[in-house]
């Protein structure tokens, strides 16, 4: 999603971090501690169902508060929810979200 691209980039400030995010976040250069971020988020939106305790083991180690585990979570579900509105409805990007992909 070319807006969820460009707010990437505007996050971190770095466009080569971006691109090697994007096309394959397990082989970005990132820390140990995103790596467990990006990993639990991914099982819980591609198998939420399957998502068990041992599954924070992670996030602990790497220095996620109860809180942060939280928001991770959240920030998760909100854009599973918000995109599968968007697909369900057949929603376009607006012309103005194209332009500075």
């Amino acid at each position: 999603m070319t807006h969820h691209r460009r707010g990437l980039r505007r996050l971190l400030g770095d466009d080569d971090l971006a691109t090697s995010i994007e096309a394959d976040w397990r082989s970005a250069p990132l820390s140990d501690r995103r790596r467990a971020m990006l990993g639990f988020a991914t099982r819980l939106t591609v198998a939420p169902g399957a998502v068990a305790k041992a599954d924070l083991v992670p996030l602990r180690e790497a220095g996620f508060t109860d809180r942060d585990i939280l928001d991770i979570v959240e920030v998760a579900a909100y854009y599973a929810y918000v995109n599968r509105i968007a697909d369900g409805l057949g929603v376009v990007p607006e012309s103005w979200i194209l332009e500075d992909a």
